[in-house]
């Protein structure tokens, strides 16, 4: 596991610092499957060769946390016994696990940790969720608080949810702890019920291409999807009380609501329905080593989030669309909350250099944006180590 260095750095606190648990806690990536977890829909996400990590240690005092960010050269200080939500939002992801582990009644003492990144942020590999999760999986460990791993994925969803704002599904989270290394998941957010599929791409990779946008509408926006997927739910409830959620619905039952319906709510709930169902054939086309019908599923998938959803964005798009001529390309979309982010592509290996170089050059030029690649394979969840 890594050593965190850079000590030049280090608040005079963490000078000569000795831990007692190191944490690694992937990133994830998610080949179909968007905006689905939410809608207790199914996703097929895993882990990532890319890792934030953690070193632990308790401290001399009863409630003082004391955190420090190599990467962001960032202090946080606070009592856990008196925790608020803060203005910066780095520090709402280890605030609200802290918060939800002292809600299930566990008991801490003060501590110190070190933090130390590879994952680039906003880049829609879920650096929060590798965040949360391996804070919280350290805290479990340090103090010793037998929390499963489930639990440790659903406490900082909540943590999520409660101190930062976004109401998130639970596949980031899942992705991050409970991956198998050269596996994908078929995940079911409703049951949690996950099947592990050998990563076998054959000749192909997985390669990400970073647009290095964000547009500000993407927190929004996304709890503004929910909403709309929830507000549908509740009309086709009125004649079909045991739907819970669109996971419950078909397109033949969609249709009947089609003029009930306000706004974007049809489309938005027939994106997921739609949705769900690529997931399932994707598994099928994957285990068949089928990767042309994988790559068309993962088209099909961004079209749908670009038209239906919404969510996508003109860097993006144009990413997706110059790939699509390209017959050592199988599929490309968008991945993550969308206006933003990474595509993620199937390319064979030996094509990654000459197709990176043809894609920064044109996105270059049409935006001015210096494109960034990440090359990325399927990895084990998070790793913990007692020294």
């Amino acid at each position: 596991m890594s050593t965190l260095t850079n000590a030049q750095k280090l608040p005079e606190t963490f000078t000569n610092f000795k831990p007692s648990i190191k944490v690694a806690s992937p990133g994830r990536i998610n080949l179909i499957g968007e905006h689905t977890d939410y809608n207790n829909g199914f996703v097929m996400p895993t882990a990532i060769d890319k890792k934030i990590y953690f070193e632990f240690k308790e401290n001399e005092t009863d409630s003082t946390c004391r955190i420090y960010s190599v990467t962001y050269n960032a202090y946080l200080e606070f009592d856990h016994n008196n925790l608020s939500i803060s203005e910066k939002s780095w520090e709402n992801y280890v605030l609200g696990v802290t918060n939800e582990i002292k809600v299930l009644g566990k008991s801490l003492k003060g501590f110190d940790c070190i933090i130390k990144s590879d994952l680039s942020t906003g880049a829609g590999i879920s650096s929060s969720a590798a965040l949360e999760c391996g804070f919280a999986s350290g805290l479990n460990a340090l103090f010793d608080l037998g929390l499963s791993k489930v639990e440790i994925t659903q406490l900082s969803q909540k943590a999520e949810h409660n101190f930062v704002g976004n109401k998130c599904g639970i596949m980031d989270q899942y992705a991050s702890v409970m991956s198998k290394q050269d596996h994908i998941i078929l995940l079911d957010c409703e049951s949690l019920h996950a099947e592990y599929i050998p990563a076998d791409f054959k000749s192909c990779k997985l390669l990400l291409l970073n647009t290095n946008v964000s547009h500000n509408l993407a927190d929004s926006e996304y709890n503004t999807r929910r909403q709309e997927c929830e507000a549908a739910v509740e009309v086709i409830q009125k004649k079909y009380p045991e739907v819970k959620s669109l996971r419950d619905v078909n397109l033949e039952m969609l249709e009947e609501f089609k003029a009930q319906l306000e706004g974007k709510q049809y489309q938005r709930a027939r994106y997921v329905i739609e949705e769900n169902e690529r997931v399932i054939n994707a598994t099928t086309a994957i285990k068949a080593g089928k990767l042309n019908e994988f790559g068309e599923l993962m088209y099909g998938s961004h079209d749908g989030l670009q038209h239906n959803y919404e969510v996508s964005c003109p860097e993006l798009d144009f990413l997706v669309e110059f790939s699509r001529d390209k017959d050592y390309i199988y599929g490309s979309r968008m991945m993550g909350g969308g206006f933003g982010g990474c595509t993620i592509n199937l390319i064979e290996a030996d094509k990654i250099d000459e197709y990176v170089a043809e894609a920064a050059e044109a996105y270059f030029k049409k935006f001015n944006i210096k494109l960034d690649t990440i090359a990325v394979s399927p990895s084990e969840g998070t790793i913990v180590e007692k020294l």
